[in-house]
């Protein structure tokens, strides 16, 4: 099971509650949002968690604090960081990947990085041995796929709903 939380949200000493009983109800991976002021491709649920982590303080430094809290009692379930690439640029990317790799950070979700434009991130991140994990959606063409998957590692993300996240429910039929 892989699972989500807006790290910070409500606030920090609840968020890393959160997580330790996620994890210690068994989810095979966890996914951390980092904060960001505009998160275009997130619906009002994650927009709403992440303004409240944001206007409780939260920052990068304390997404990675969370980070750190759960390697302190696990090092097996994997941490993804999922967020946008305004947050790695402002903190800087060698100084990022390697602040992940240091607090065993396993992979990263990038929703606005396009492959095109990944070069300094994704060799940073290799050098570390930090997955990027990619987006795909059911309109992907063949071609972007290629093109995709020569700049992922991990796993591929498949989003079954076009359009802003938390906006509408999946169709199981």
């Amino acid at each position: 099971m892989v699972t989500f939380v807006t790290g910070g949200d409500p606030d920090q000493s609840t968020s890393k509650k959160i997580l330790n009983t996620i994890i210690n109800s068994g989810a095979d991976i966890i996914e951390i949002g980092m904060p960001f002021s505009d998160p275009m491709a997130d619906g009002p649920t994650i927009q709403l968690s992440s303004n409240r982590a944001i206007q409780n303080g939260t920052n990068i430094n304390s997404i990675f604090d969370i980070c750190q809290n759960i390697r302190k009692t696990n090092d097996i379930v994997p941490i993804i960081l999922m967020g946008y690439y305004n947050v790695i640029l402002q903190y800087g990317i060698k100084n990022f990947t390697e602040k992940c790799s240091s607090i065993g950070i396993d992979g990263l979700i990038i929703v606005d990085l396009q492959p095109e434009e990944d070069p300094e991130l994704f060799e940073s991140i290799k050098s570390h041995n930090i997955d990027l994990i990619r987006l795909i959606t059911p309109t992907t063409s063949k071609k972007r796929l290629k093109i995709i998957t020569n700049h992922a590692s991990g796993f591929l993300y498949y989003v079954t709903i076009t359009g802003i996240t938390g906006q509408q429910s999946a169709d199981i039929e």
